[in-house]
């Protein structure tokens, strides 16, 4: 492992793009000190604090918008809206490309094609940007968490506003640049790696957290965590991790024979290979889609709760209002139950969006392939579906264990959801997913110059690269 790890080094190439990667990662955090004008960063991150501890509607949303943006949103820096709004805007194409004919017609012309729709999926990126920066920089002067002297002034609001969403919307721009710089120059998927480093970016904080609140007892004080605590936190996140690992490679795999030809007196084809369908095709899609929907009711029903009118006449309202905070709030059983139901429609959604069945059946029968003991045609079709259809089952069985593991741990021992962020949900898939990634490129760039990967070999140049059956 060490010496593949040197190996890395030993090609300029290859060391060339980590060290790039590395550069553009550390420009991505520099940002982060970059705070926005006119806004009194002390009471942001007192009011960000005081609503994670009373778990608020603003709480819920700020610790969900922390994933994707390093939690710079308590921050309000001009990377506050992070690389999200690039995100959602190729998810909203990836999804409009499913519906409209006329977004398919475009992507099957090739380079020329994908190039528009990457330049549709900016232009939607500037709108998302402009949408949320307003949204966010008018909860803070609705909060009073701008500087008094741009509250007394029109003229220093209306340059508070203007300058805000302009920096929040040319923040999230040149995060886009940075990850197509690192496509084209790094190693990596150039968004997913600056996701992740984000989320990474929390996990010195939370590690912070537990050490100052560790207490060498096993029976620790209200608030503090004892040794069980501490090794039970570590083992969920070794054991997590390796699920999450195990999620993120597992696959399917289906027989697929190659037809027999003959050429003048030769025979060529009929070998057996192998056709992979990922366990957890729809990856950390509906894991997303699902925590993004359930923010809405908790943070809707706790607000109305909080507005609800004291007065006699009103106690059924209030007992109302207070049921539904109360069995919405995260870690609640119907809040878990409604959150599992959700991952596994978006899962079959997005397998759904994404998988096509005829059109895969269409491709082995052009290329004279087949799958033993199934008809070509409708009923391999038929075959790949229903094959799908019980394997996003068990993965989205998967994914809704690990969606719920922060959320009740968080619950139960008492802990800030940061803190059980990281043993599961949404931030370790994507982390698991892109550091898969790396190595996989890496691996390839090595095994590629003669030298032996990390899952190979013994780090000398000439090792011999083993199969499956050795």
């Amino acid at each position: 492992m060490l010496n593949a790890f040197l190996n890395i080094f030993r090609i300029p190439d290859l060391r060339n793009k980590v060290f790039f990667t590395l550069a553009m990662l550390v420009i991505y955090r520099i940002g982060f000190w970059v705070p926005l004008v006119g806004v009194d960063q002390t009471q942001v991150v007192e009011a960000a604090k005081k609503a994670a501890d009373e778990a608020t509607g603003f709480g819920r949303i700020a610790q969900f918008a922390s994933i994707f943006s390093g939690g710079s949103l308590s921050q309000s820096t001009i990377f506050g809206l992070g690389i999200m709004p690039y995100i959602t805007a190729s998810i909203i194409f990836q999804l409009l490309n499913s519906v409209l004919p006329g977004l398919q017609e475009l992507k099957k012309e090739g380079a020329s094609g994908q190039q528009k729709i990457t330049e549709w999926t900016r232009y939607t990126t500037v709108g998302l940007c402009i949408v949320q920066g307003m949204m966010w920089l008018s909860y803070l002067r609705t909060n009073g968490l701008v500087q008094p002297e741009f509250m007394a002034s029109k003229n220093l609001m209306l340059l508070y506003f203007l300058s805000g969403i302009a920096a929040l919307t040319a923040g999230s721009i040149f995060l886009m640049w940075l990850g197509e710089q690192i496509d084209k120059y790094g190693i990596g998927n150039g968004v997913s790696v600056i996701l992740t480093a984000g989320i990474l970016a929390q996990f010195p904080d939370a590690i912070l957290w537990i050490a100052n609140n560790f207490e060498l007892s096993q029976q620790s004080e209200s608030g503090k965590m004892g040794v069980l605590e501490v090794i039970f936190l570590a083992a969920s996140f070794v054991f997590v991790t390796a699920g999450a690992i195990l999620i993120t490679v597992a696959q399917r795999r289906i027989p697929i024979q190659q037809a027999k030809h003959t050429r003048g007196r030769k025979v060529v084809g009929g070998q057996r290979h192998y056709l992979p369908l990922r366990i957890n095709h729809a990856g950390v899609m509906p894991i997303i889609f699902a925590s993004s929907l359930m923010i809405f009711p908790s943070s809707i029903f706790g607000w109305l709760n909080t507005r609800a009118v004291q007065g006699d006449s009103y106690e059924w309202w209030q007992g109302f209002t207070g049921f539904l905070a109360d069995n919405f709030s995260i870690g609640q059983y119907p809040y878990i139950v409604i959150e599992i139901a959700l991952i596994y429609f978006f899962s079959y959604f997005w397998t759904t969006v994404q998988f096509s069945p005829d059109d895969m059946s269409d491709q082995l029968k052009r290329h004279g392939s087949f799958i033993p003991g199934i008809r070509p045609g409708p009923r391999t079709a038929d075959y790949l579906e229903t094959v799908m259809e019980r394997i996003t089952y068990v993965g989205a069985g998967f994914l809704a264990i690990i969606a719920i593991i922060p959320t009740m741990v968080a619950e139960w021992l008492q802990i800030p959801f940061f803190v059980a962020a990281f043993l599961g949900g949404t931030g370790l898939l994507i982390v698991v997913s892109v550091g898969l990634d790396i190595i996989q490129r890496i691996e390839a760039n090595l095994l590629m110059r003669n030298y032996a990967g990390f899952l190979s070999g013994d780090g000398k140049g000439g090792a011999r690269i083993k199969s499956r059956r050795g």
